[in-house]
């Protein structure tokens, strides 16, 4: 992983949090007149705002995938066994369904939210792990599950605190989803290349 690869899945991340946060604000703005976000209003919401707080989305998520990288790192070389981390993280993820919904019902009134966000977060999840196992190997899976349910939880915390706002929680939630999908999906297709690149210019050198 060089440089100039990390510039690339840095800015493609915050255009891609960008493009979600406009699409999925346009449908909250159709539904919802009130709708806002960090304090924006429905006047002064416009796509503009939204592609700004997609950008700032974008960049939390970077900061999120950047610290998952450097605590499986610390992990690894503290616990040695890479079966213990894992066990951890898989039970960490099973905590983390049953705080989100805790978090989502304790004083709200929204009864049907706290049950279809978890479960329908772990349900992505378990495809975008399914989807990298299938591109990766078996043991990607309580990774890719930790770092899409778990990660994204964390990230995505200030907004469920206070009360409930259904339509900035998932304003918030989904481009977190899809930038942390997009850079997990993204990482092992950067680091084949740069693995091909290693085993062939050897072979240029030599010539």
């Amino acid at each position: 992983m060089n440089i100039k690869k990390w510039f690339f899945l840095f800015w493609s991340t915050m255009a891609i949090g960008a493009l979600v946060c406009v699409a999925a604000g346009t449908i909250m703005l159709l539904t919802n007149q009130d709708f806002g976000f960090l304090g924006f209003e429905a006047t002064g919401f416009n796509a503009m705002m939204m592609a700004i707080s997609g950008l700032m989305i974008g960049a939390f998520s970077q900061m999120g995938f950047f610290a998952y990288l450097t605590l499986n790192y610390i992990a690894l070389s503290v616990f040695r066994k890479k079966y213990l981390w894992n066990a951890l993280q898989g039970y960490t993820t099973l905590f983390a369904v049953f705080a989100l919904g805790y978090v989502l019902y304790e004083d709200r009134t929204n009864n049907w939210f706290f049950w279809v966000l978890p479960l329908v977060t772990l349900a992505l999840s378990l495809l975008v792990s399914w989807l990298k196992v299938k591109q990766t190997k078996i043991t990607a899976f309580i990774p890719t599950m930790f770092l899409m349910f778990t990660v994204t939880f964390i990230e995505a915390w200030p907004a469920l605190q206070g009360e409930t706002n259904v339509a900035a929680i998932i304003f918030m939630m989904v481009p977190l989803f899809v930038c942390n999908a997009y850079q997990n999906m993204m990482m092992h297709r950067l680091l084949k290349k740069d693995t091909a690149n290693s085993t062939v210019t050897p072979a240029k050198s030599a010539v």
